[in-house]
């Protein structure tokens, strides 16, 4: 190995432990609680070490974010065989409901936080991959009206509302707000919540 082959694979050893150390600060303290210098601590390194990988905090948790959805998108994979429309739209939906239970804190640094669409902001940037993510719902509720499902609406608005609807009851949740319904447990009122919008679209 030549000495720039070296050089990029410890520059990329580096930026790795910086994400890794990040992302372990942002899940035991939160990400107002995190800060470069904290980071930089952590990995034994200097906050003008960081700097020089990341232009600031908000472009480290947009990183973090997109391995966020990298490990959503894996879990969605297994839709690929699943065929019929409908029968995938309900198991996205759990899917992405036990996800979001299982990875709290990174939920909320992939639709919660602003931090990620800060940095967004900040470089004139699309949210590609949010947008990834619409797309394979969009393409799963049009096989579905396709089927005689959602008649009468409208394609963009039918994929909101399920996004919406899913997202609302998982915030929810995890925001503690669902106290006030009569339920055994906050988990179980969400998935039943979902059973119930299911079978309403049914119902149609």
């Amino acid at each position: 190995m030549g000495i720039s082959d070296r050089k990029e694979r410890e520059k990329t050893e580096l930026r790795s432990l910086i994400l890794k150390a990040a992302k372990k600060l942002f899940l035991e303290q939160g990400i107002e609680k995190t800060s470069i210098r904290n980071i930089a601590d952590a990995i034994e390194y200097s906050p003008g070490t960081i700097y020089h990988y990341f232009q600031d905090k908000d472009s480290i948790f947009h990183e973090i974010h997109t391995e966020g959805f990298q490990e959503l998108g894996k879990k969605m994979a297994v839709l690929h065989e699943v065929e019929n429309p409908f029968e995938r739209l309900k198991a996205m939906g759990k899917i992405y409901i036990k996800f979001a239970f299982e990875n709290t804190d990174m939920y909320d640094l992939m639709f919660i936080k602003q931090a990620p669409m800060d940095f967004l902001e900040k470089m004139d940037c699309e949210w590609d991959e949010g947008q990834a993510t619409f797309d394979v719902l969009r393409h799963t509720v049009q096989g579905c009206m396709e089927q005689g499902y959602f008649k009468g609406q409208e394609l963009e608005a039918v994929t909101f509302m399920v996004w919406s609807a899913v997202h609302g009851m998982v915030t929810l949740n995890l925001r503690h707000r669902c106290k006030v319904v009569n339920a055994h447990t906050p988990d179980e009122i969400v998935h039943a919540s979902f059973q119930s919008f299911i079978k309403l679209v049914e119902q149609q």
